[in-house]
């Protein structure tokens, strides 16, 4: 019985390796220009070791994709902002903390799943899937406060909390787009910055209607 323990935690640990390698390594050069036989020795495992996890290098990026949706909602849900009590507090919070993940090297802020639906979208459609699934994640988490904070704030207008939620988004994957165009990060920050301005004069009329923050 232990020695099931341990192999199948050996197993486990191969196959993370491998994510964690294919993760890093489109990041880096892009979905299409990452070979199998880089990840393998990124990994340190063998194409053997490969072969057993995956059937073939979409399969891992699939896989991937999935890891990468798992890990991003473990970041989002510890974050600090949400403790906050109330939910405006709460959207604002997610925006200053977007930016806090923005400030360290351009190689360093690449979102996988908005790297690899640009390469994919129209020949892959599992892998498309798979990152629009990760990045509807994060806007549906997002979602929940906004529709929260426009109840208390008596928001209503020609726009849904589902739109909003998706514009951050937009936002923030086209703001890392730019960053790699201009070759650093404070485009993208800047972008935020706007971003919180905009979204703080859409909730500005019910605020001053005396409800205040929490």
């Amino acid at each position: 019985m232990q020695s099931d323990t341990v192999s199948r935690s050996v197993r486990n640990e191969a196959r993370q390796k491998l994510l964690s390698a294919a993760i890093s390594l489109i990041r880096e050069k892009g979905y299409t220009a990452t070979t199998v036989d880089q990840v393998c020795e990124r990994a340190g495992l063998t194409k053997g070791a490969f072969f057993h996890y995956f059937k073939s290098k979409d399969a891992l990026a699939v896989a991937s994709a999935n890891y990468w949706t798992q890990c991003s909602s473990a970041v989002f849900t510890s974050a600090p902002y949400n403790a906050h009590a109330d939910p405006l507090d709460r959207v604002l919070g997610h925006l200053e903390f977007r930016k806090t993940m923005l400030a360290t090297e351009l190689r360093n802020i690449t979102c996988f799943a908005g790297t690899v639906v640009q390469e994919v979208y129209a020949s892959h459609p599992d892998l498309a899937r798979a990152c629009e699934i990760s990045i509807n994640d994060r806007a549906t988490e997002l979602e929940r406060d906004i529709e929260a904070a426009m109840k208390k704030y008596g928001i209503r207008g020609g726009w849904t909390a589902a739109s909003l939620a998706l514009h951050v988004q937009v936002v923030v994957q086209g703001a890392i787009v730019v960053a790699k165009a201009k070759g650093g990060t404070e485009v993208a920050i800047a972008s935020i910055d706007h971003l919180r301005r905009y979204i703080e004069l859409l909730f500005g009329k019910g605020r001053r209607r005396g409800t205040g923050k929490s």
